[in-house]
């Protein structure tokens, strides 16, 4: 006789990786979100770093820093390497990926519009969530258009897709892969769709006690609550 199928819930979820060292994104990927920013489109990606420091799990605070009131959301598909790689080809980007998951690039808009350079804005500690899976790509429609959204409070602040970026994830990481050798466990994250506060009239920054959920279709939903430090 074969096993009897049990059911199985999950109470919690956890960041799905740990000890991440770098996290390397793209701005200005989306082309809605350049236009409300009113930015023209990048020739090249535009990169910048993060740091493991920054990252959180599903369920975990967002802490706000007391040096700033602007602090901002971002949901973003973000690819997860699983394979040491260098000079990678477009077509061959799925065969380094373990996968993709969420990411929310929480930013100090403040800080990081005190220079030419976003780093300060983009790195404070225990500010940027992801999880809460990793999905395989071959799972993913991701030119056919993801439905990725941002709520605050149940407020929609995001909604767009990932139809919209302007470079696809094959060709970030192909790009990427041109000047650095990729690690199992780097993160790439790709990008936002139009509706961060900052664009927002008036404009709109998190709070104590605010709660938010950022969600991509095809990967889940990340849930956070903003904590005052």
């Amino acid at each position: 006789m074969g096993a009897r199928p049990v059911d199985v819930r999950i109470d919690e979820f956890i960041a799905p990786l740990n000890k991440v060292q770098r996290v390397l994104c793209v701005g200005l990927n989306f082309t809605d979100h350049a236009a409300e920013v009113g930015a023209e489109l990048p020739t090249y990606p535009t990169i910048f770093t993060k740091f493991g420091n920054a990252l959180i799990g599903p369920g975990e605070a967002i802490e706000l820093p007391a040096e700033s009131t602007k602090i901002d959301w971002e949901v973003e598909l973000c690819a997860v390497v699983g394979r040491r790689g260098r000079h990678i080809a477009e077509d061959q980007v799925d065969d380094y990926l373990l996968g993709y998951t969420v990411l929310n690039d929480v930013s100090v808009r403040d800080w990081q519009g005190r220079t030419s350079e976003w780093f300060q804005g983009k790195n404070w500690d225990r500010m940027t969530p992801f999880g809460p899976v990793i999905v395989s790509p071959d799972e993913l429609d991701i030119a056919g258009g993801l439905a990725m959204t941002c709520t605050v409070d149940g407020e929609v602040r995001q909604q767009g897709t990932t139809a919209n970026m302007v470079f696809t994830p094959a060709q970030v990481v192909s790009y990427i892969s041109t000047f650095m050798t990729l690690e199992p466990g780097d993160l790439i994250a790709l990008g936002t769709p139009a509706g961060v506060g900052l664009s927002l009239r008036p404009r709109k920054w998190l709070g104590p006690g605010q709660t938010v959920v950022t969600s991509i279709e095809g990967i889940g939903t990340l849930t956070n609550r903003c904590e005052q430090v």
